[in-house]
């Protein structure tokens, strides 16, 4: 699976690197993405962890290594180091698994559209733009 994958995205003109990658609990992640959210640089921060772990190989585990993947996204380096020291946006985090746990998330990749569709794992464009082209037909049946 990890060579197609790896295969896949290379294709897209990715880099990934998934042989011999560290797994672990990436709540402390999560609570960051939020720390970004609020300051309006939460895609940033989103792909800075995907290309340390996918690309580089880096922990998402630890927080010196969060700490130091936050600041190089934007983030000032206290408030993340701050933010994952008092769980700050750790309730926050705990709603985000509750809403999966509700939607049937079992892996990742899992994206939700429109707080109602759901896609698991690394699909076609087509499978995107069929649950988009959906959610705009119920928006104007709504509207």
């Amino acid at each position: 699976m990890d060579a197609r994958m790896t295969q896949t995205a290379a294709a897209e003109g990715l880099e990934f690197h998934l042989e011999g990658l560290a797994t672990g609990n990436t709540f402390d992640a999560h609570q960051l993405v939020h720390l970004a959210r609020a300051h309006e640089i939460q895609d940033a921060m989103i792909e800075r962890l995907y290309r340390a772990y996918f690309t580089e190989q880096r922990s998402l585990f630890d927080t010196g290594s969060l700490v130091d993947l936050a600041a190089e996204a934007g983030l000032d380096r206290d408030d993340a180091a701050a933010t994952l020291d008092g769980d700050r946006y750790a309730a926050a985090v705990r709603e985000d698994i509750e809403m999966a746990r509700q939607l049937g998330v079992t892996g990742v990749p899992f994206f939700v559209i429109d707080d109602r569709y759901g896609i698991s794992g690394a699909q076609a464009p087509d499978t995107f733009l069929d649950v988009l082209q959906r959610v705009a037909g119920d928006h104007q049946s709504v509207g």
